[in-house]
């Protein structure tokens, strides 16, 4: 059916006013708004429910956005970002109370300083676009405001449209500009591997950002952009940009060393959060990691299910059987090595390790602890003995930044150390000092680590019900999600980083309890088979009503919610 004109909706909106809060769904459908088309897609049941889910059409003849920032793939996702993000700052802007609850106010979740594909605002190839939002329709008590509805759907959602959808809202090139970095960027990713590298940091690069709760760049006198050391500098090509010099960092083993405060973590933070695109003047544009690059932490009290941790920790007293290790509350050092282990059964190839919030006695057993407690009566071997096994039978890469560990210095491929926040590449010094001061450890690796495990969680041990719901889902931060009755935290997964991607992770989990988890597929194979149906599908595979509140994520996340449901049962392979 053709839209209906908009004189029908503020016809019905006049109609209504003053009547109960429930007449609202009279205005659910198709409207034809100027040269916008609104869908009202679901109406709230009162003005303290949450949101009405509308979205906005608009084509290419009236977002004359150019086609070569909309060209399907990286661009259009950089182009889609920026409009989101502006849609979401207008919309604040413009929204104001007009009764009760959250009446009057227009939200769009837009990304913040990532650039990843996102449900919100959708750019096609042609130039036209779908945006979706919620808006609180107006009430005084549980009455309908009609008047006030009218104001906020015929005057300000155009207004909010004119103002972030159109080409017209922005500045000489830069929609092109946005595109074109995001296409950028994706190209430097997919070089790392023929380069031989998990990360690369351009040169001019702005690191450190304004606080620990803010993403925006740090600005002012005292940053200082990223310079390369000469001796790790490569030079790398891009479609847009040409010619992009910066720091390397190899395969292998790597320690970022220096004196605190002088820019190690902040270095470590960037290649964290490098496996996404950034926004141009984010200062990390051209701060890319490996896809599968993975941040490892120790997580006292996590729930730890069928893990084989027996690479690091074996022989525990009373006979417990680390190949298949669960603990409804681990330590530090199994928590830390369920981490790696579950990390690398699904694929990760790098992994970013800070000795301040790692587990001490699992990063290294000094000579002086190893003649105080002998080997047989120490059921962790340290990171530092496995680092190198870890590359070279399982190819898995590490990162490592260490202000007290001398030890890994005898372990080490590549040593940058960091002095205001300037890098150097310090491996040859660092070597030096290492056969000058031999530590006088004895290595306690020795056996190989064995094959990668593969683990089989049983859908019986996952149920999303909640009352007479059969799939029951609250996100309330980018840390916790409430799937069914079970509360899983995720305030130790650091590359999470936004309220959008925790709630497609949640949909996610539901998905995967719903169509793929069989009780014969290995976790590796589930989280593959989500990826197939996102590339397939898009982000409106996890959720029917097609909200605009999803962006993408990694398997790596999405196994880590699944291995922290506490009531999971696993089979072993």
């Amino acid at each position: 059916m053709p839209a209906k004109p908009a004189h029908e909706l503020s016809s019905i909106l006049h109609r209504i006013d003053g009547r109960g809060y429930k007449a609202y769904k009279e205005i659910k459908g198709e409207w034809q708004v100027r040269d916008l088309t609104l869908l009202v897609d679901h109406v709230q049941g009162d003005p303290f429910a949450a949101p009405s889910r509308m979205r906005v059409f608009l084509s290419q003849d009236h977002t004359e956005l150019p086609r070569e920032a909309c060209r399907e793939g990286s661009r259009a996702v950089g182009t889609g970002a920026l409009l989101a993000r502006t849609f979401a700052r207008e919309a604040r802007g413009i929204s104001r109370g007009r009764g009760s609850g959250k009446s009057g106010e227009i939200r769009m979740e837009a990304p913040g300083q990532e650039v990843m594909p996102q449900t919100a605002v959708q750019v096609e190839p042609d130039g036209a676009l779908e945006a979706r939002f919620t808006v609180g329709l107006p009430a005084r008590g549980r009455r309908v405001l009609g008047r006030e509805a009218e104001r906020v759907l015929l005057e300000d959602v155009p207004r909010v449209v004119a103002r972030s959808l159109r080409a017209s809202a922005y500045a000489g090139e830069e929609i092109l500009e946005h595109a074109l970095a995001n296409e950028d960027a994706d190209a430097l990713r997919g070089l790392l591997e023929e380069e031989g590298l998990v990360a690369f940091v351009a040169d001019g690069a702005v690191l450190p950002r304004q606080s620990g709760v803010s993403q925006e760049p740090l600005q002012g006198e005292q940053v200082v952009p990223f310079s390369s050391p000469g001796s790790l500098r490569v030079e790398l090509t891009v479609p847009n940009a040409g010619r992009v010099t910066g720091m390397g960092i190899p395969r292998g083993v790597t320690l970022i060393v220096g004196g605190g405060y002088h820019g190690k973590s902040t270095l470590l933070r960037a290649m964290e959060r490098g496996v996404y695109n950034h926004r141009p003047g984010d200062g990390r544009e051209r701060v890319v990691s490996d896809y599968a690059t993975v941040k490892i932490r120790a997580e006292d009290g996590r729930s730890i299910q069928g893990v084989d941790i027996s690479p690091f920790i074996r022989d525990l007293p009373l006979g417990e059987d680390t190949r298949a290790f669960s603990s409804p509350n681990a330590s530090g050092s199994t928590s830390q090595a369920a981490n790696i282990m579950e990390a690398v059964e699904v694929g990760a190839s790098v992994l970013l390790v800070d000795e301040d919030t790692a587990a001490t006695n699992f990063m290294i057993r000094d000579r002086r602890m190893q003649e105080l407690v002998p080997r047989e009566n120490e059921p962790i071997t340290p990171f530092v003995d496995r680092i190198r096994q870890l590359h070279r039978e399982w190819e898995v890469s590490s990162v490592l930044v260490l202000g007290g560990s001398g030890d890994y210095l005898d372990v080490a491929d590549t040593v940058i150390a960091m002095k205001e926040y300037r890098p150097r590449d310090v491996t040859r010094e660092a070597r030096d000092v290492a056969e000058a001061f031999p530590t006088g450890r004895t290595a306690e690796g020795g056996e190989s680590p064995g094959p990668i495990p593969s683990r089989i969680p049983l859908p019986s041990s996952v149920d999303p019900r909640r009352g007479r719901r059969r799939e029951s889902l609250k996100v309330r931060d980018p840390n916790t999600l409430l799937v069914g009755r079970e509360e899983i935290d995720l305030g130790a997964v650091e590359q999470i980083v936004s309220w959008p991607q925790a709630q497609a992770i949640g949909r996610a989990l539901l998905l995967v309890h719903r169509e793929v988890m069989d009780g014969e597929r290995t976790t590796e194979e589930i989280l593959l088979d989500v990826e197939r149906i996102l590339e397939e599908k898009g982000l409106d595979a996890l959720d029917s009503w097609q909200p605009g509140n999803l962006a993408a994520f990694r398997r790596f996340e999405l196994a880590a919610a699944l291995n922290r449901i506490r009531t999971l049962t696993i089979r072993e392979v």
